[in-house]
């Protein structure tokens, strides 16, 4: 390390070169990239370790085959002990990161309900929503998350978006399935990745979702309809859409985040007023 230059450690395991006190940043150019990289993932909430992602996708793989083997009474441990894996990733993360998280499982939780339970776009092995699905959204952009932090933006995204148009194109010409409804979903994603400015976070979700869509369907965990209900329109299984689609689930939240940061931080001082204990004069 230079000399009058230090180090800052992001509070999720990760050390990042840190700028000096007076004098501006001391290091290599790539290094001043890195921290302003950092920055503005910082003032985004979009800080996650980045060996989530690896043991996000390693978990929920796990996690998908130890439920194929049971029946529900064994769902509902494994959605207490992925709850507890959730709260556990969440611990060391800062304040805006944990809520766009959590606005990502309960977007996400209304979108099974209605896609699944409602429309029966798809459907689980016991046609039910099991209780580790909720908390296994939150795990999924986390590690989303992850990616995006340990690899370079523009590959990261160059591949997510050849992989999603790729995959488009498959469905329409060589699939099993023709997978019309699915891509519709796939120009979505691809002016998200060429215009937004969180495009790598969108790009590392979306390969995430990608992987573990085409896992759980190979393992028989969920299915997709071979059209959409009520529509009559062919759809893949799983279609290439439905990993562009959880871009929304991730919009959304992020749009919130904020808001529900401010209002919990607003909220904190009523509290410590209300327990005060009044001083006689």
């Amino acid at each position: 390390m230079s000399v009058g230059s230090t180090e800052l450690t992001t509070g999720v395991g990760s050390t990042e070169p840190a700028e000096s006190e007076g004098t501006g940043f001391a290091g290599t150019g790539a290094d001043r990239k890195r921290m302003r990289r950092l920055r503005r993932c910082r003032e985004r909430g979009l800080i996650a370790p980045r060996w989530y992602a690896v043991a996000g996708p390693a978990y929920l793989a796990a996690l998908l085959a130890v439920d194929m083997q049971g029946g529900i009474d064994r769902q509902r441990v494994l959605g207490v002990l992925t709850w507890l894996v959730l709260l556990a990733a969440l611990r060391p993360l800062p304040a805006l990161a944990r809520a766009q998280a959590l606005g990502v499982v309960a977007f996400a939780t209304v979108g099974e309900v209605t896609g699944s339970l409602v429309w029966g776009v798809y459907h689980y092995r016991l046609h039910n929503l099991p209780l580790f699905i909720p908390p296994a959204h939150g795990l999924v952009y986390l590690s989303g998350v992850a990616l995006a932090r340990t690899v370079r933006a523009r590959p990261l995204v160059l591949v997510a978006g050849a992989c999603a148009g790729l995959w488009g194109l498959l469905g329409l010409t060589v699939l099993p399935r023709l997978d019309l409804a699915g891509a519709v979903g796939v120009p979505l994603l691809l002016v998200f990745l060429w215009r937004s400015r969180l495009r790598a976070a969108y790009a590392g979700v979306f390969l995430v979702v990608g992987a573990l869509e085409l896992y759980g369907t190979s393992i028989g965990t969920w299915r997709w309809a071979a059209q959409l209900p009520g529509l009559g329109i062919p759809d893949g299984n799983p279609p290439s859409g439905a990993a562009s689609g959880y871009v929304w689930f991730d919009v959304m939240a992020l749009l919130v985040a904020p808001a529900l940061v401010a209002g919990s931080r607003a909220l904190r001082p009523v509290a410590a007023e209300r327990h005060e204990p009044d001083v006689a004069l």
